[in-house]
């Protein structure tokens, strides 16, 4: 939990002060009072009566009350320290910076539950250890720099990594971006990002609080309190985006099904951040640029202006954006005549709206203005413009700051001359604008934040299913791969159609069924895992002679332990699949079925359960959606009951989350059907 005392202290005492600013006691100290904290500040050091010309107390012991404790002396001391400072000095808020603890071995694990231990009894809060601090417009606790701009209207920035924490500093401070807090949570003892997401929540005041969010983070350990309260805040009008390192897991955990290959937990990840709504980014610079989109007036539409002297920059801002979704519309009409003819000779409007290496602040005003009034087809600007350093811009930065103030829709600035312009720049800056260097990078910026969903309602509604047949089923299973009859039963209670099936484990049932249903049939073994790859699999018959044959074939195959015959259907092979992330909940992803699903690995995931919204997108968002949708006059499938169906598959795991993974593959899917002609499951049961 956080406390009063952590983010507003009355006192702070460092344990360890030193007088030496290269070691975190020392740098600490001076932070705080280079950061002018008004509250009463103590230090503790064995072997001084003064540190940085503060008195400085030898035990802890020896302290009056206080607020909060830095404490950064080596791991062994600590748990008697924070003891003392709980017991006896009313402390209930703890920033420890030193390592040593669970990031080094087991010993150093037991300690750091003990330290928590202590501090749980208190109800006191703790950050780290193994972390650089935190830091607010309270009070500097952090013994790194750069210390940047504090502003109320900042980023709220949380980070796993205290080196990491700087880096990104270093990379937004000088293109214009201001923080309101960071917090350092190093080994997460008592919390993490996700407990201080909670805390931003829980006390968010749309008049004071910070809307933009930033996260980096390397453990998600409470993924459900990530997506409730993430999702919480940018419903409440914030924007988050987040960098979760460690995504190329060594391979996805052997399993064996389609699906077990597929879900690792880097796609749960991106499966929750969809559902959240969270932009996620992969490095410091996009996390950066993300946050930078996220200062400037919202992107409502997609349809870009790019205006520019230079044509290069252009060029490739352009194709970021339509490489990405984003449209840059041809711009055309009377109104774009009556542009061009106040511009140059040889100027372009036709977008890019180029005017040229000699066009100045007026002509750049005058663009933005039509851009703005005139052009509906268009819902934001991008404005490049820089200098080979020949005169001075201060008038055109003066002019583009003053139409960002004005203009309805967003304008996006690029000022790429860093050195040459670097006083305009710098000029520009302390206006409390923030500057994007590379069109590229903006490009896909822009392109990331409009093409994350929005996060899905608090409270979605599973489709009507028959919860009790369904605990039936898995109620008197036993864990491992469910029999034919229990998966029937099973997608009979979900609604999901299915074709008419029957097990055989004789010549004659296989017979009797041809004759009751007629032909062309399937016939596949059952028991092997993967039926194609041993043969196990007969497609098109049309005799019984065939059917006999096969039989007899297919029940001597290895581990076959019976046949299933069904109708041959046709239609396209779709795939829905299910795996259990724990924590995460269940992934449910989609895409082409068949072998396609393994060859091509077009699939989208979402965590369930699943709104409509939510299951078109995976479908529409699919590289093969084309197909899909009927391509070269083949029949289409039906999106609606196909997204009807992902929905029921993710009520059933909701409903049965024993359910380890599940496999539809195919589904054949035509205009008006889509039905089930294999199924896997399998269940593990705590």
């Amino acid at each position: 939990m956080i406390t009063k005392e952590l983010i507003n202290p009355r006192s702070i005492v460092v344990i360890g002060g030193s007088n030496d600013i290269e070691k975190p006691g020392g740098k600490i100290l001076k932070n705080l009072v280079d950061g002018n904290f008004e509250g009463d500040l103590f230090i503790t050091n064995l072997k001084e009566d003064e540190v940085q010309g503060i008195k400085s107390f030898k035990s802890p012991i020896n302290l009056p009350q206080v607020d909060l404790a830095i404490i950064a002396i080596a791991a062994k001391y600590i748990l008697e320290t924070v003891k003392i400072l709980t017991e006896q000095k009313g402390t209930k808020a703890f920033i420890i910076l030193s390592a040593g603890f669970s990031e080094l071995d087991e010993d150093g694990k037991k300690l750091e539950e003990e330290v928590v231990e202590v501090i749980n009894k208190v109800n006191g809060s703790l950050i780290g250890p193994n972390c650089i601090g935190v830091l607010n417009s309270n009070y500097h606790g952090v013994f790194t720099l750069p210390i940047p701009k504090l502003d109320p209207k900042g980023c709220d920035f949380i980070s796993g990594s205290g080196a990491t924490a700087c880096f990104i500093l270093e990379a937004g401070i000088p293109k214009g971006l201001t923080f309101a807090s960071v917090y350092s949570v190093g080994n997460s003892a008592q919390m993490g990002v996700e407990g201080i997401l909670k805390y931003m929540d829980e006390t968010y005041d749309p008049a004071t609080s910070s809307r933009v969010k930033l996260l980096y983070i390397e453990n998600i350990d409470k993924p459900q309190m990530l997506l409730k309260h993430a999702a919480s805040l940018i419903r409440k009008g914030c924007k988050i985006a987040a960098v979760k390192a460690g995504a190329s897991e060594a391979g996805s955990r052997a399993a064996s099904s389609h699906t077990g290959a597929l879900a690792s937990s880097d796609v749960a990840v991106t499966a929750l951040f969809d559902k959240a709504g969270i932009v996620r980014c992969f490095g410091r610079e996009d996390l950066i640029s993300v946050a930078s989109v996220f200062m400037h007036k919202e992107l409502i539409g997609k349809n870009i202006a790019v205006i520019t002297h230079a044509g290069g920059p252009a060029v490739m801002l352009t194709d970021a954006l339509s490489n990405n979704g984003l449209n840059i519309p041809h711009i055309e009409g009377s109104d774009a005549n009556e542009l061009l003819d106040q511009l140059y000779p040889g100027s372009s409007i036709s977008n890019p709206i180029d005017f040229l290496a000699t066009g100045n602040a007026e002509q750049l005003g005058t663009i933005i203005d039509y851009v703005d009034q005139k052009f509906d087809n268009i819902d934001a600007m991008v404005v490049i413009f820089g200098t080979p350093g020949l005169f001075k811009i201060f008038d055109v930065y003066k002019v583009l700051d003053k139409k960002m103030n004005v203009c309805k829709k967003p304008i996006y600035p690029v000022l790429p001359s860093i050195q040459t312009a670097d006083a305009e720049i710098q000029e520009f800056l302390s206006k409390g604008r923030i500057n994007f260097s590379d069109e590229v990078v903006l490009g896909e910026a822009l392109a990331r934040v409009y093409n994350t969903p929005k996060p899905a309602p608090a409270k979605i509604e599973l489709p009507a299913v028959d919860k009790e047949n369904i605990r039936k089923v898995i109620d008197n299973a036993s864990n491992g791969y469910l029999s034919p009859t229990e998966i029937q039963n099973l997608l009979d209670a979900t609604g999901v159609a299915r074709s008419n099936e029957k097990l055989v484990t004789l010549k004659e049932e296989a017979l009797d069924f041809a004759n009751e249903f007629g032909y062309p049939l399937v016939m596949k073994v059952v028991g092997p895992i993967h039926k194609s790859d041993v043969g196990g699999v007969v497609l098109n018959i049309k005799d019984a002679k065939t059917v006999s044959k096969e039989f007899d074939r297919l029940i001597k195959i290895k581990d076959t332990t019976a046949v299933l015959i069904y109708p041959m259907l046709f239609g396209t092979e779709v795939f829905i699949g299910a795996k259990r992330e724990e924590e995460f909940g269940h992934l449910v992803l989609s895409g082409l079925g068949g072998i396609f699903v393994e060859i091509l690995k077009d699939v989208n995931s979402a965590l369930a359960p699943i709104q409509k919204e939510e299951a078109l997108s995976m479908i529409r968002k699919l590289k093969g959606y084309g197909i899909i949708q009927g391509a070269r006059k083949q029949e289409p499938v039906n999106e609606d009951i196909f997204a009807e169906t992902i929905m029921r598959v993710a009520a059933l795991v909701s409903i049965a989350p024993e359910i380890f993974e599940l496999d539809l593959n195919p589904l054949l899917g035509t205009k008006d059907s889509l039905t089930a002609v294999d199924a896997r499951i399998r269940i593990e049961k705590n």
